[in-house]
């Protein structure tokens, strides 16, 4: 496939409909209204992610709505209005709706352009059926259908990143001056952009700061840039933040506890002034508030999208809690520290804090995890604060809709014929299992050491830790002011990433773990129940059995992991030499370990001839070298990361992650068989009045709309929610 092809909407894209009608009918008259104007608040932020993903964005999203508009929605009269031919007219409703469905023209995973597959010619006619629609084209034709920039990062001639907007271009090495100013000015750059203007002749820095508060003049930081200022300019985004205060008011009245009225009224501070301790404030107040039935997450939640890895995207979660599959999640959350203390650094800590060892927290509050199904989202897993994990606690939360719906693609193109039928069959638990485990014990274990003063430490100085990589004391730690993202940067999210899908996948290999999930003698996974030895030595094979089906769920995983490792490639982005998905590089990195562990463990079978790449697993070795393979790769991952040790993880992970030699091989045949990415149809909420027209009356109840999965469904969604 050449890059020409690769940027094209691809025909045919896989639709899927997030139901959510069941989960929804079970909420009580309060909760809904509550979830309504929480939605509302929710899909309010679209317009924010649109200026965070590309200059052309809001007014693609314009044009399609118009033209939407212009033909209420029927699509035929639109293609005979404008006399454009209907198999052209379906590749424009195709691209729609993943542009809708990303929130913009550039894929949310892999952060790579796409492109309509149709002409000038098609969109001026089909423009021509609106005054706006033609006015907005004028403003989108070269950027919709221009291949460069064709990926998201730095700004270059090759991507860009309107993280840093305007025509000047920013380099690399003036953004981390910027952030170091920022740092020295205690300003959080989560809610940030910068951009490089000249005025009158001169340069200036200028770091506009998500508010609704604008200041009459800005206000100029101390500190320069090679004695460059730097200006805080307020009220970036104030428009829209605007509308979800507004919408936060409303679902005030309505919410559960006081919890939720103080975190709600957090969101609203902190959007109002852009200060993100405020936002800290409510992150504190929101993981004290357990097994809501309609869960939120709102803010400058996750930097995967900032090619310099601080500055966040806005999301916001509204889901409804699935109660029978949060009931098996809370069993684990009970009993989670008995499974930390199996993690490496755990096992090597000699009994130190209650077997959990120095870099663990002295004591694992467990958190709340719930099950959703999600209503109306831009999606948030979690807590993203390692401060605020650290000394209050967090929650996890898993978008099971979300997930089944993800499942039910097409068999991997890298598993062998011999291997797809079982493959297929547990795929799902595998993946979801892992990720309950990534979610939990991944992103939720972990102490980072640090220094708050000069007398104020949360281990002791005179007395450190051993690092359980050197045997000595430790020599690194978080210094005041610093903070994970801060000090990593760039890799700071694909390594923590990294570390979450390494605790899974270690401890999928847990018996008892898995014992809990169903996978026992008894199970039914597979057809039998018959017991085997997937172990190596005789001895341990005399004292542990596991069953089929256990066994079972272990080789798929790690053929998972091969797959996904093979999968990443293609969010690898040769001509930037960068990676356009912090999770990709995270699979790769530990697909190459793996490799490298042994050359008979996990093995991948290329020919260039017929283009196929295939991933082997030897059954088994995968407690004899899968699993301490990753306990290594982990407990090194680890370490850093609680030390603040950035050079060694730096150069363990740039070297594990570089894509070079065979990979660039292989990737030429993951780019050929890759598999269109999924796209979700959500539904909207409405009040219902008891008044004959529309806003009229008082409200008496609200209706869930959900739409079919197909294009026009996924169009129509959108063009209802009125965002």
């Amino acid at each position: 496939m050449s890059d020409d092809e690769r940027i094209l909407t691809p025909r045919g894209p896989p639709i899927f409909r997030l139901s959510i009608q069941d989960a929804f009918g079970k909420l009580t008259s309060r909760e809904k209204l509550y979830a309504h104007y929480m939605s509302r608040a929710a899909w309010h932020g679209t317009r924010i992610i649109h200026r965070q993903v590309s200059p052309e964005s809001r007014s693609i999203y314009d044009f399609i709505m118009e033209l939407y508009r212009s033909c209420a929605g029927d699509w035929d009269a639109l293609a005979r209005q404008s006399g454009v031919e209907n198999n052209d007219l379906q590749d424009f409703l195709e691209y729609a709706a993943v542009f809708l469905a990303n929130v913009g023209n550039y894929y949310g995973t892999g952060d790579q352009k796409f492109i309509p597959r149709v002409s000038d010619t098609f969109l001026r006619k089909v423009s021509t059926t609106s005054t706006v629609a033609s006015q907005l084209y004028e403003v989108i034709k070269e950027s919709m259908l221009a291949h460069r920039p064709s990926s998201l990062g730095f700004p270059s001639d090759v991507a860009q990143s309107v993280y840093y907007p305007g025509e000047t271009r920013i380099s690399r090495q003036e953004i981390a001056r910027v952030s170091e100013i920022l740092e020295k000015n205690s300003i959080y750059a989560e809610n940030t952009r910068v951009r490089k203007v000249y005025v009158e002749g001169t340069t200036r820095y200028e770091v506009l700061q998500a508010s609704i508060a604008s200041d009459e003049n800005p206000r100029e930081l101390e500190g320069s840039v090679s004695g460059v200022p730097v200006l805080l300019i307020r009220g970036d985004h104030s428009k829209e933040l605007v509308e979800i205060n507004h919408y936060l008011d409303e679902a005030y009245k309505y919410a559960a506890n006081p919890l939720q009225e103080k975190f709600i009224r957090a969101y609203q501070r902190s959007f109002q002034d852009g200060d993100v301790e405020t936002h800290k404030e409510s992150q504190r107040t929101w993981v004290k508030d357990i097994k809501p039935a309609v869960e939120t997450q709102f803010g400058f939640i996750e930097p995967y999208r900032d090619p310099f890895g601080v500055r966040a995207e806005f999301e916001g979660l509204v889901a409804l809690v699935d109660a029978e599959e949060t009931k098996l999640l809370t069993t684990l959350v009970e009993n989670s520290a008995k499974f930390i203390r199996r993690l490496p650094w755990a096992e090597l800590s000699g009994g130190e804090t209650d077997g959990k060892g120095p870099f663990e927290k002295d004591l694992f509050d467990a958190p709340d995890f719930t099950s959703l199904h999600g209503i109306g989202s831009h999606i948030s897993t979690g807590n993203k604060y390692n401060d605020v994990r650290q000394t209050t606690g967090f929650k996890n939360v898993m978008i099971s809709n979300r997930i089944s719906a993800e499942n039910k693609g097409e068999p991997s193109p890298f598993i062998s014929v011999a291997d797809a039928p079982a493959f297929m069959k547990h795929k799902y638990p595998a993946y979801y299992y892992s990720v309950v485990l990534h979610e939990l014990l991944g992103h939720g274990t972990g102490k980072m050491l640090t220094q708050d003063g000069p007398d104020s430490f949360n281990f002791d100085p005179r007395n450190p830790p051993l690092n359980p990589l050197t045997g000595e004391a430790i020599r690194s730690w978080y210094r005041p002011g610093q903070t994970w993202t801060g000090l990593f940067g760039d890799i700071a999210t694909t390594v923590d990433e990294c570390r979450a899908e390494l605790v899974g996948a270690y401890l999928m290999s847990d018996k008892e773990l898995l014992a809990m999930f169903g996978f026992t003698d008894d199970s039914e996974i597979t057809a039998d129940d018959r017991k085997i030895a997937i172990f190596p030595s005789p001895q341990i094979a005399d004292l542990m059995y596991v069953t089929e089906s256990w066994s079972t769920v272990m080789y798929n995983l790690y053929l998972q992991l091969g797959v996904d490792g093979l999968r990443g490639l293609a969010n690898y982005i040769e001509d930037d030499n960068k990676w356009g998905q912090a999770h990709s590089r995270a699979h790769f990195a530990m697909l190459k370990h793996l490799l490298r562990a042994s050359p008979t463990f996990l093995k991948i079978t290329h020919s260039p001839t017929d283009k196929t790449l295939t991933v082997h697993i030897d059954r088994t070795q995968i407690l004899s070298v899968g699993k301490p393979a990753l306990g290594a790769f982990l407990l090194r991952l680890h370490i850093y990361r609680c030390t603040a040790d950035v050079a060694a993880c730096r150069a363990l992970y740039e070297d594990l992650s570089t894509v070079d030699g065979v990979f660039l091989e292989w990737r030429k045949v993951v780019l050929a068989k890759r598999q269109p990415k999924m796209n979700f149809v959500q539904a909207n909420t409405f009040l219902k009045r008891d008044g004959v027209g529309a806003g009229d009356g008082e409200v008496v109840g609200v209706e869930l709309r959900e739409y079919e999965a197909s294009v026009e469904g996924m169009i129509r969604s959108w063009a209802e929610r009125d965002v």
